[in-house]
């Protein structure tokens, strides 16, 4: 795809959303089932089953995925994504590239060993690997504008509300 096809497919979205900013609000849900034998959490992600379970730091198997690696994994696809978009917007020349994600997590704090260590993710490191001759500043414009538009991205670094409710069913 190419700049002038990207800017038609997305133009008639951008004219909808000018012309009624409400169009533009969408509600994303995803859902999981709850194992009745075994320490695991089924998520439908549309494309495949994922069964998440606890990391052998935890005391799991590694059997089954990890919700930190899937966390890493949603950024490493958007900022891919997004990176992909703005770099054929902005006619950036790229041959190939690769994003990669690393974060740091100190298991005494989600095992309640030490009520001090963090629950969570300390540090979340993002790098592009990128393929191309563009200049530096070509390169610093990319990743800026990559910053600015990957949806995790700004979640993770600016958090969002977030709201926890309970139904039973007695």
């Amino acid at each position: 795809m190419n700049a002038d096809e990207l800017r038609a497919l997305q133009a008639p979205l951008k004219d909808t959303y000018r012309s009624n900013p409400d169009a533009a609000l969408i509600t994303l849900r995803t859902r999981g089932e709850l194992d009745s034998s075994h320490l695991v959490c089924r998520v439908d992600t549309g494309r495949a089953l994922m069964e998440a379970g606890l990391h052998p730091a935890t005391g799991g198997t590694g059997a089954f995925a990890c919700s930190g690696d899937m966390l890493l994994e949603a950024l490493v696809a958007c900022a891919g994504v997004t990176l992909k978009a703005v770099a054929t917007a902005i006619g950036f020349a790229l041959r190939s590239g690769a994003v990669s994600a690393e974060g740091d997590l100190d298991f005494r704090g989600t095992l309640g060993v030490d009520r001090e260590a963090p629950v969570g993710f300390r540090e979340i490191r993002l790098t592009f690997s990128l393929d191309t001759d563009e200049p530096r500043e070509r390169i610093d414009q990319l990743v800026k504008l990559t910053e600015r538009y990957c949806v995790v991205f700004q979640t993770l670094a600016k958090p969002s509300r977030l709201a926890l409710s309970v139904q039973s069913h007695d």
